[in-house]
């Protein structure tokens, strides 16, 4: 908007004075801002400002910012541009800001990537579409590669992102708990167990399905079961499945102090396996800490809090062995500590995004794998499992399977309620 403005009576630093404190005459509006460079410019020309004293000096600025609308660092930027140049011109800005590096696309893939794998963490993501482009050459996730985890949070927080991804409400975790009361060390070898229950909640006084999760300590190896119940003539079955699908040699199982755990039938199974059992011990609250993290970010991701009945624990289980326990093993990520002492001596965790990889990944980086290997095991054919399909497809297929079991069990649900 242009203005109509009459500073004629303007022409002493007093009038500018009775001006400011609203005595002066003059009238004027917000100018288009080219003029009101130029009005600037008269202003300082007719004041001599240069030779004005400090005082006086401040009494124009006050003017010119007072009149302009200007702030007043701008007002002073302006005048010291003036004075070094002589003149006083408004430049139009032309640059048209930073280069977008993340398409709309990039952010919808990145948004349907969540949604395949649950929101993982961010340097989890950020593995996931490393993998994709360069493990198996899926060519629409060559930006997000590169991308840093910090920039990936903000996309996640863009409205294209929202516009494409359904959210849920997270996870809280479950606590749920004879042996020898000590923490195990593993060494660096495979075959270290930590494992702990997760009840599927109860409806209407009825039990629901009982799951059970069991972490190997230095590769992060995860195997999930259900049963019906935690006594003896349901778990003891389950357990012994359990240990089978591991492909390396169990040598020890630790759990919390939980009476499906620390009995006389479970210790039987195990001395027949010579596996070695432990238990946490008083006032160390982290010694299960492992699985029980991975009782949230896996069992209570993936299954949620919903009552499932207690006899679709064999389809359950189905679910388990074909879809999720190899999702988990060989296409999720994982963080893997690196210990180094400080100082004091004492032991220190870090968790590089460097040493994140799949629990797989973690096994065969160990020196000589085949040696922790079972009888009739090889790296062939657990490899051959590893590359057949790719993260995005596991993450597919296990979403398919999840929801045609959990629709079946609500049909059947309603149909006796």
């Amino acid at each position: 908007m242009y203005i109509i403005m009459n500073d004629t009576p303007i022409k002493t630093l007093e009038h500018v004075r009775q001006f400011l404190n609203g005595i002066g005459a003059i009238e004027f509006s917000i100018e288009a801002k080219d003029a009101r460079y130029a009005w600037m410019q008269a202003m300082l020309l007719r004041f001599h400002y240069p030779q004005l004293s400090k005082a006086e000096k401040g009494l124009v600025l006050d003017f010119l910012q007072k009149v302009s609308g200007y702030s007043r660092i701008q007002v002073k930027r302006l005048t010291q541009h003036s004075l070094q140049t002589g003149q006083l011109q408004r430049r139009q800005r032309t640059v048209q800001g930073f280069r977008r590096i993340y398409t709309l696309e990039d952010i919808r893939l990145l948004a349907q990537t969540d949604e395949l794998h649950g929101t993982l963490s961010g340097p989890a993501t950020k593995k996931l579409c490393e993998r994709a482009w360069v493990r198996f050459g899926q060519t629409e996730y060559a930006r997000l590669a590169g991308i840093s985890v910090a920039y990936l949070y903000i996309l996640r927080h863009s409205a294209t992102y929202h516009g494409v991804r359904q959210h849920f409400d997270k996870t809280r975790p479950t606590v749920s708990s004879l042996g020898e009361r000590r923490q195990p060390q593993p060494n660096g070898q495979p075959g270290y167990l930590r494992v702990d229950t997760v009840h599927q909640g109860d409806l209407d006084g009825v039990k629901g399905v009982y799951h059970v999760n069991a972490v190997d300590e230095v590769t992060q190896f995860e195997i999930v079961c259900s049963v019906e119940k935690i006594s003896e003539r349901y778990l003891i079955p389950v357990l012994e499945d359990l240990l089978e699908q591991f492909p390396f040699i169990i040598l020890a199982f630790h759990a919390d102090n939980g009476s499906e755990y620390i009995n006389k039938y479970v210790v039987k199974l195990l001395n027949k396996l010579l596996i070695e059992l432990t238990k946490s011990r008083a006032r160390h609250c982290n010694d299960n800490a492992l699985v029980e993290s991975k009782n949230g970010a896996i069992v209570r991701k993936q299954l949620g809090y919903v009552h499932i009945p207690q006899h679709w624990a064999p389809q359950l289980n189905a679910f388990h062995r074909d879809h999720l326990n190899p999702y988990i093993n060989f296409h999720r990520p994982c963080f893997f500590p690196v210990v180094s002492m400080d100082t004091k001596g004492k032991p220190r965790k870090r968790y590089p995004y460097e040493a994140m990889m799949t629990p797989y990944d973690k096994f065969t980086s160990l020196p000589n794998p085949k040696q922790y290997l079972k009888p009739g095991r090889t790296l062939q054919q657990l490899d051959d499992m590893a590359v057949a399909i790719s993260d995005n497809e596991a993450a597919k297929h296990l979403n398919a399977a999840k929801l045609k079991l959990y629709q079946r069990i609500f049909e059947q649900k309603h149909r006796t309620a």
